[in-house]
């Protein structure tokens, strides 16, 4: 029993400390068929799932029709106690006018492999340029 007891405090306690420090993200939440997507503009914490379960609803994105529906006195609570906008939803609120920050760059380039080291130099067709004739001196 005393072991059970000791685990139950640590456990509560542990629940605590992480509640305190999560970090949050206002991010989207991709639902709807294939070639239909919509999304749910939603608050939940960095390491979850972007499908899985989280703290509270904001607003919905429709690409299709263009439109942005946000609860802006939420999101700024939620901004207010810490949570970050992921690039995304920065970006698409800044585009609809929601607020005026600046935009992210919300994906990163491809980098180009060096392939130099692995591929064997391959011989060039060696062309023989004409020279130019010279001119007769008068």
């Amino acid at each position: 029993m005393r072991w059970q007891r000791k685990v139950g405090k640590t456990c509560f306690f542990e629940l605590f400390c992480y509640h305190i420090a999560a970090m949050l993200k206002v991010r989207l939440q991709r639902t709807g068929k294939r070639g239909q997507a919509y999304f749910r503009v939603v608050v939940v914490e960095h390491t979850k799932k972007p499908k899985g379960k989280f703290l509270e609803l904001l607003g919905n994105y429709d690409p299709h029709k263009k439109e942005l529906k946000v609860n802006m006195e939420r999101l700024n609570h939620w901004v207010s106690n810490g949570a970050q906008a992921s690039p995304t939803v920065n970006n698409l609120l800044v585009n609809y006018k929601y607020w005026d920050k600046p935009k992210l760059q919300s994906w990163k380039p491809k980098k180009k492999e060096k392939t130099e080291a692995v591929s064997q130099p391959t011989p060039k067709a060696t062309s023989v340029e004409p020279q130019p004739e010279p001119q007769p001196a008068t």
